[in-house]
């Protein structure tokens, strides 16, 4: 299982997390199978035991979701013992997984993120938080790939910081997605001005109590575009809580994530542009299909607008 993972960390450049998650699904493999008495180890393991694994979670309760997890991981893991020559084939290739029914992502209308994103202030915690949930609106972008972010992932940032009158010109924010694949998004003219907004009070934040050397000295607060209050760099946790904080400030009741806000860019670019292609490269996604999750919500918008125009569209 080492070089596996060693492999999933040098090789395919997977984050910590998902590498910890592959550990863990492979060490309950083992486990489900020794408790039904089919554990041989991995150079005997068979498709019927790819089945059992299949079946067991099943009745442990696991959704879809989970089991089709646990297969892929195997089927990865299969496929590595066999480039090793640990196998002969890979047993989990030919095993079907479990049939998901995929709920649409949820997401906010336009007047419902305008006042969301509705609030000001001059302090630090406000300009921050109006700063981040406009670039998560206004690029698209994961929470991992905000509370990644540097201060030189925005183009020309030093020039913004000493003159925030060219929040007009168009900037552009490096992001380093998935798998470590690198895009550049162009950054809307309000989360511009937010940054913009915001870089002054992140100094001031940083510099304060000068004579706390720990953080002043960490290289990777000094990048860091986010901090916390503690001065350094926030975490994904703070920013969803953050994010919650906001949504009961503004009246909003409803359950708001980081990803919602990615969903309604998403949802909004295309039902402006209807350009598939596009929120495809916008969001990162390495494979169309998982773009064409907004078309559904592309079609419900349309289906709606129907509904109330067409005077056929529904019964009296």
């Amino acid at each position: 299982m080492a070089s596996f993972l060693r492999e999933c960390e040098i090789e395919r450049q997977l984050s910590p997390h998902t590498i910890a998650n592959y550990r863990r699904q492979l060490t309950l493999i083992v486990s489900m199978l020794k408790q039904a008495g089919k554990w041989k180890g991995w150079q005997a393991i068979t498709i019927d035991d790819c089945k059992t694994v299949l079946q067991l979670g099943n009745k442990r309760g696991l959704s879809a979701r989970s089991i089709n997890l646990q297969l892929t991981v195997l089927r990865s893991f299969c496929e590595h013992l066999l480039k090793i020559g640990e196998i002969t084939h890979n047993p989990a290739k030919s095993v079907h997984g479990v049939k998901e029914n995929k709920p649409l992502p949820k997401q906010l209308n336009v007047d419902e993120m305008g006042a969301l994103l509705d609030f000001e202030g001059d302090d630090f915690f406000a300009t921050r938080d109006k700063a981040m949930f406009e670039l998560l609106y206004g690029c698209g972008i994961r929470l991992s790939e905000l509370t990644s972010l540097n201060m030189l992932d925005v183009s020309e940032i030093n020039a913004l910081r000493d003159n925030p009158a060219l929040a007009s010109r168009q900037f552009m924010l490096k992001v380093m997605g998935k798998g470590s694949k690198q895009r550049m998004l162009p950054i809307g003219r309000k989360a511009v001005e937010a940054i913009a907004k915001y870089l002054p009070r992140r100094e001031a934040h940083l510099n304060m109590n000068s004579g706390d050397q720990a953080s002043a000295q960490n290289a990777d607060v000094q990048q860091a575009l986010f901090l916390s209050k503690q001065r350094r760099r926030l975490g994904n946790r703070q920013v969803a809580n953050r994010l919650d904080h906001w949504a009961k400030k503004q009246t909003l009741y409803q359950q708001i994530s980081p990803h919602t806000l990615r969903h309604s860019f998403a949802t909004h670019v295309l039902e402006s542009s209807n350009d598939l292609r596009g929120v495809q490269e916008l969001l990162g996604h390495a494979n169309l299909s998982t773009t064409q999750v907004y078309t559904h919500l592309n079609f419900q918008h349309l289906s709606e607008v129907y509904d109330k125009a067409h005077p056929r569209a529904k019964k009296k």
